[in-house]
């Protein structure tokens, strides 16, 4: 009976945490951190349950305004989800110490070769110490600061247009694997630091099979933080997109370069949904590296 009521309190925690996801003032970096967490498990959560990567009781379902949402449990039955909340905690370490710039999701065939992929996803992060009095917009005499409300905006726009673009991808094959890599800071990174659950990799490129295409989900931003979240996914699978013309398409090469390797570019305009990345001027060095594989949920 303990057990029982101890996960109901638990349960019940977790469901009023969410719930007040959007109204609280993140006045601290240590509020800003939170935010910024479940943003990330949120994105991960969503795009795994609607790709169909893990079975439906691995997940919990949470309400964020008047949105529906699935999150991963900590503890399921479904050891590759339970290893993907591992995962999340590695970046939660990286991201407390602000060393973290980049998490990238590679979903790929072959298990043996995690940089040929059929969709990728990327999260990109920033930081700043200027607080809640930050200026995001000057124009001569005219100033405006940063709200709540401001990052409630992007940050339900951002939810919603993962979800359109999770929806009209085309079903994956029935066994998938996926890669989760980390890209740092190098000019604040210890040359020896590793998050829990991450081992060193190298700086390597990424390639699609077949021609890429690349959509900036959106961005949102807090006085502490910047979350920039962007998909790519082989052209074949995006019909569905193509032909309702749902999202505008940037299409590249068939390879990705991984960040560091790539020309810098100027990131489009905030009503832009399809871009790639800006990357940074410096090759960030990666050393998280993990790979797991998965039968999608029929």
């Amino acid at each position: 009976m303990a057990t029982v009521l101890r996960k109901r309190g638990k349960a019940k925690q977790e469901t009023a945490e969410w719930d007040s996801l959007f109204h609280q003032e993140l006045r601290s970096q240590e509020q800003s951190l939170v935010f910024v967490k479940r943003m990330l498990v949120l994105a991960v959560s969503s795009i795994t349950y609607l790709r169909g990567i893990f079975p439906e009781d691995a997940y919990r379902t949470r309400y964020l305004e008047d949105l529906c949402i699935k999150i991963l449990k900590e503890d399921c039955a479904s050891a590759g989800a339970c290893k993907i909340v591992k995962w999340l905690m590695g970046c939660f370490d990286a991201l407390e110490k602000r060393y973290l710039q980049i998490v990238l999701i590679g979903v790929h065939r072959d298990p043996d070769d995690t940089n040929h992929v059929i969709e990728s996803y990327q999260f990109k992060f920033k930081y700043t110490n200027n607080g809640p009095q930050m200026d995001i917009l000057r124009n001569e005499n005219i100033e405006m600061s940063l709200t709540m409300e401001d990052t409630k905006k992007a940050s339900v726009l951002l939810i919603r247009k993962l979800f359109l673009l999770m929806q009209n991808l085309d079903a994956l094959p029935d066994d998938v694997h996926l890669t989760m890599k980390l890209y740092y800071y190098d000019d604040v990174t210890p040359l020896d630091y590793e998050p829990p659950g991450f081992k060193e990799g190298v700086c390597d490129s990424l390639w699609f099979e077949g021609t890429a295409v690349h959509f900036r989900v959106g961005d949102l931003q807090t006085p502490f933080h910047v979350l920039k979240v962007g998909v790519a996914a082989e052209q074949g699978r995006v019909s569905k997109l193509q032909e309702g013309d749902h999202l505008r398409e940037n299409v590249q090469d068939s390879m990705q370069e991984m960040p560091g390797q790539c020309r810098e570019e100027d990131l489009p305009s905030e009503d832009e949904s399809a871009a790639q990345f800006k990357q940074p001027t410096k090759a960030p060095a990666k050393k998280g590296v993990n790979k797991l594989a998965k039968r999608r949920r029929k």
